[in-house]
């Protein structure tokens, strides 16, 4: 089969032939790819720095996609995690992580949407206890996932989400997506801790995709800026867009009820993460979640993979 090829973690993927892969076991079976998603996951897979690469070459990447069985069945599908990637002809689903669509769903928009959605519905609905009307601060809220983060958490019952990022293109588009209030993370480190304190001090869940000297400068402003640091904070890391370290002093964690903990493949049990793929697929079939997927054709994935995308666009790579 014809598929994206990765031969050198240092280069990007090659349009070329790959063994078609076999079913293996009761619950497997073959689709047609339709559609696959071009996500940070899985750039950063195909680049080797994923914590959960394990260096094999050549591979083909790709996490997830849309696939059609024989008999015209579509599935949404997550990648089982020692087969072939998803960015090629076929691919191999297992049963257990997969979901069936509805005729005449669009391949391309859940490819782009279900990857990035899933890291806050999972983490809203799985990480912690979230509740109809708390307050939701997302940093990164600019990126593909964070905009996603933004409506879903309105849409799982925020009563008020903030939204912070650096691109004042894309902030200006929120509040029309359920952004209450937008912060811009510009300027110096004290500007932005200001800003942040003053507009998102009480929030009671963080939803951080930013990580790094973005999280060393918010953290300590909004704890200290908090009219009842008793008062619970879970501080949810997902994505690391300003660097994968970030200090934490210690007092902090004496100081105020701060809960840091992580969301992603490892810190939830897969069981955890299937059984809410179904709700989330829906969601984004029913329109309710602006998605504005880019199709590319698979052949075309070098290409793809230096393309940039504009506010809430995502590359979805089409066999």
């Amino acid at each position: 089969m014809r598929a994206a090829v990765v031969h050198s973690f240092d280069a990007p993927p090659r349009y070329d032939t790959f063994e078609t892969p076999v079913p293996r076991g009761e619950h497997q079976f073959l689709v047609e790819v339709l559609a696959a998603g071009l996500h940070p996951r899985v750039r950063s897979g195909a680049g080797g720095t994923h914590y959960a690469s394990d260096g094999a070459l050549p591979m083909v990447p790709g996490v997830d996609g849309v696939g059609c069985t024989a008999d015209g069945e579509l599935h949404y599908f997550v990648a089982l995690d020692d087969a072939v990637g998803t960015m090629a002809e076929r691919a191999v689903v297992d049963r257990r992580r997969a979901v069936p669509l509805p005729p005449g769903t669009d391949p391309a928009a859940v490819a782009a949407a279900m990857n990035p959605g899933m890291s806050s519905w999972v983490a809203l609905r799985r990480r912690i206890d979230f509740r109809p009307g708390a307050s939701v601060l997302v940093l990164g809220a600019t990126g593909s996932a964070g905009q996603l983060a933004v409506q879903i958490a309105k849409h799982l019952g925020a009563g008020r989400v903030v939204a912070a990022g650096r691109d004042p293109e894309r902030l200006a588009l929120l509040p029309a997506l359920g952004a209450d209030e937008t912060l811009p993370l510009s300027g110096e480190p004290d500007e932005i801790a200001e800003r942040v304190a003053k507009s998102a001090a009480d929030v009671d869940v963080v939803i951080d995709y930013v990580w790094g000297h973005v999280t060393e400068t918010v953290m300590p402003a909004l704890l200290m800026a908090r009219t009842d640091r008793a008062a619970p904070l879970d501080w949810i890391e997902i994505g690391s867009m300003a660097g994968q370290e970030a200090a934490l002093p210690s007092a902090l964690l004496r100081k105020a009820n701060l809960r840091v903990l992580g969301s992603g493949q490892g810190s939830v049990a897969t069981a955890d993460i299937v059984a809410e793929l179904p709700a989330l697929a829906a969601e984004i079939t029913a329109g309710t979640l602006a998605v504005h997927p880019v199709p590319m054709p698979l052949s075309q994935v070098e290409q793809a993979w230096a393309a940039s995308t504009g506010p809430g666009e995502r590359i979805v790579l089409v066999p």
